[in-house]
């Protein structure tokens, strides 16, 4: 069996190798990096939210303020509406923000790492700046006046606090500050509204005001694990030539933040930090990260699937919230190809997670509580992912596990292993009696219980 896998993985690095190398030109080697990746792959788990200003309007973050053609306002005149976003910072003021009840809620849940968003596109920052004021600790948000306004730092000291490794979600572009949105022009669509060839001191400037940045992220906070950066389309060069996506042309204008300086930065005193530039490629793209997307099968490199528990990744009244079913079955394929599930979830205006929202989060949390040892600290185990079954291994390979996923509550289930399998033991215990038998060129699992089994159930094989 072992045999099998690695040479099934062998062939899969070398069917993905070449679109790699073409597109990660310079891929990270620093020994210290990757073998923090590496403990990173373990986590299997993590939670994200998406909060800002824009959970007052229950909007899609911060992008109603571009105005490309894809944005739906609601009829909303896009001047005002850019006025009156702006504006959102003069009344946020998250009251019922409770820091440590959402990390003691998402380690009930199993997760093991959280990516905060400190700013999204609309520039606002959810941490302390002194590179601007506009930020929930400015003299104009009423948050300003909380004993710890600081909502970063709050997260940050509850995760750390509770276990957590701790990322903190920053935006590149910044579309409130005059050096990347000039006040003197249109701004027809997310990239920076003027040529920066023509204007290069007036980028120079925003690339000091970002590093300055992330410098205070990364040096004001303690040790913080991974750096998650967003806005791919701020970047050095462009490489896409698809002619099925000729609209990917308006936003592939080269904006060079210098990469090399903000890494250097983010990694003074913390030399064993994630980066992670999504959409970028090269060396400081550590893990690649699918939105909304769970590939279809094993890949080459590092990967997290960052996926909205309901359809909005902020707050939304109303949101249509993924069973919880359908979020184990999600897990559970994605670590048996290999990757990391980042589960998001919008914190509302007042600073509460949805109930519906922490309701399955309890419920995934109970099911990791049996099952977990498939899940955490695992690799890939050849077939992956096949009929109803994902498969999973310890990293040494001493314990294997078929993941038997189950649609429906049921009190019988039955799935088929592609290989002879002598002995089954079920994780559940003697709640869940495994039975095989040798059928079909492969073996026939039989899994009963005298109460519904629900999810998934795991058997060690």
């Amino acid at each position: 069996m072992k045999r099998i896998t690695l040479f099934v993985l062998f062939v899969l690095v070398l069917s993905f190798g070449s679109a790699f190398a073409q597109s990660d030109k310079e891929p990270e080697t620093d020994p210290v990096i990757l073998n923090r990746i590496d403990q990173w792959q373990d986590l299997k788990f993590g939670f994200m939210m998406h909060w800002g200003i824009y959970s007052q309007w229950g909007v899609v973050e911060s992008w109603n303020l571009c105005n490309e053609p894809w944005i739906d306002r609601k009829g909303a005149a896009y001047d005002q509406y850019k006025h009156d976003y702006w504006n959102l910072n003069r009344t946020f003021n998250p009251t019922q923000f409770r820091p440590d009840q959402m990390a003691a809620v998402a380690k009930a849940a199993g997760m093991k790492y959280v990516v905060f968003t400190t700013k999204h596109h609309d520039g606002f920052c959810m941490f302390n700046s002194n590179e601007t004021e506009y930020s929930c600790t400015g003299p104009e948000c009423p948050y300003s006046k909380n004993p710890q306004p600081d909502i970063t730092k709050s997260i940050v000291d509850a995760f750390r606090g509770a276990g957590f490794w701790t990322g903190l979600y920053f935006s590149k572009p910044d579309w409130h500050n005059d050096d990347y949105w000039a006040h003197e022009w249109a701004t027809p669509d997310r990239n920076v509204n003027y040529d920066i060839n023509e204007h290069p001191n007036r980028w120079e400037d925003f690339k000091t005001f970002t590093h300055k940045q992330v410098y205070e992220l990364t040096h004001n906070y303690g040790d913080i694990d991974i750096l998650w950066l967003d806005g791919g389309w701020v970047r050095p060069q462009w490489s896409i030539n698809d002619e099925t996506r000729p609209w990917l042309g308006c936003y592939q204008r080269v904006q060079d933040i210098d990469m090399n300086k903000l890494v250097s930065i983010a990694r003074s005193g913390n030399p064993d930090l994630i980066v992670v530039d999504r959409s970028v490629g090269g060396r400081y793209e550590n893990y690649r990260t699918p939105e909304k997307e769970v590939p279809d099968s094993l890949l080459s490199y590092p990967w997290e699937t960052c996926m909205t528990m309901g359809d909005s990744w902020s707050y939304v009244p109303g949101d249509k919230y993924k069973s919880t079913t359908q979020l184990i079955h999600m897990l559970c394929d994605v670590v048996a190809k290999g990757g990391n599930l980042l589960l998001n979830v919008g914190p509302d205006a007042q600073g509460r997670l949805p109930e519906e929202a922490v309701s399955r989060m309890k419920e995934i949390g109970a099911w990791l509580d049996v099952n977990g040892k498939a899940i955490y600290a695992t690799r890939p185990l050849y077939p992956y992912s096949k009929g109803g079954i994902r498969y999973t291994q310890s990293k040494d390979g001493s314990h294997r596990y078929a993941i038997c996923l189950i649609a429906e509550p049921t009190k019988k289930a039955s799935f088929h292993f592609p290989f002879d399998v002598k002995k089954v033991t079920a994780l559940a215990g003697k709640s869940v009696k495994a039975k095989v038998k040798q059928a079909d060129g492969g073996t026939l699992l039989t899994l009963s219980s005298s109460s519904p089994m629900y999810h998934a159930v795991v058997v060690e094989f």
